[in-house]
């Protein structure tokens, strides 16, 4: 059973900086891709970046330039470094996986981040 668990989320002021991490429990996996995405109450869930196997990532246009996500080749994790952040980047951060063995669609439990101004 494939778990993510992620850390890091906190409160932090307008101007500064969160790193979120997601580690994988529970076997031996080969991911496809992992991400995070955020969601706020009564809004659906959006990416807000991805990396693949091969390195690739996207981002969604707000975070562009701020935001960095990285993979520890070998560890199943995924961290998203968070710079010059602002109150619209307030939301529950969500890790995603997409793994080929065992193959599915696993999610964590979120994160909160709050960012005031």
């Amino acid at each position: 059973q494939v778990r993510l668990v992620e850390s890091g989320g906190g409160r932090v002021q307008s101007g500064g900086s969160l790193t979120l991490s997601c580690a994988a429990s529970g076997g031996i996996f080969n991911f496809n891709a992992m991400a995070w995405y955020r969601q706020n109450p009564g809004k659906r869930r959006e990416l807000v970046a991805k990396i693949t196997s091969v390195g690739t990532r996207n981002y969604a246009d707000a975070v562009k330039g701020r935001f960095t996500i990285s993979a520890i080749t070998g560890e199943n994790s995924v961290s998203l470094q968070m710079n010059n952040m602002g109150p619209d980047d307030t939301a529950l951060y969500f890790c995603y996986a997409d793994s080929v063995s065992p193959r599915g669609i696993y999610w964590g439990r979120g994160t909160q981040v709050t960012v005031s101004s």
